[in-house]
């Protein structure tokens, strides 16, 4: 059983930042990938970023230069620092986790991030 916790989500005004957490914990394998999606009512779950296990990130175009992922390997934890946020980001934003020594992906229940004055 694998569980991933966030934290981090709240209210923000336009241009500020948020930072979010996740630790994901269990019998984990090997936490190949583990990254941010986000999914707003009525739209599908979109990629925001990713981190391999070598550090190698992928960012989706409209938040390349705002945002900032980082994980800590040794905690299985990931990271997303939110900086000049826009009403646009507000969603409800999943930890992911692919577990390539189980080719199983992992999700975390989701927080809300809500961007507005």
């Amino acid at each position: 059983q694998v569980q991933l916790v966030e934290s981090g989500g709240g209210l923000v005004q336009p241009g500020g930042s948020l930072g979010l957490s996740c630790a994901a914990s269990g019998s984990i394998f090997s936490a190949y990938v583990m990254g941010w999606y986000y999914q707003a009512p009525g739209n599908e779950r979109e990629m925001v970023a990713h981190m391999d296990l070598s550090g190698r990130t992928t960012y989706r175009d409209s938040v390349k230069g705002r945002f900032t992922i980082s994980r800590d390997n040794a905690k299985n934890t990931v990271y997303l620092q939110m900086n000049r946020l826009n009403p646009e980001d507000t969603s409800v934003y999943y930890c992911y986790l692919y577990d390539a020594g189980r080719g199983t992906a992992y999700w975390g229940p989701g927080t809300q991030v809500t961007v507005s004055s």
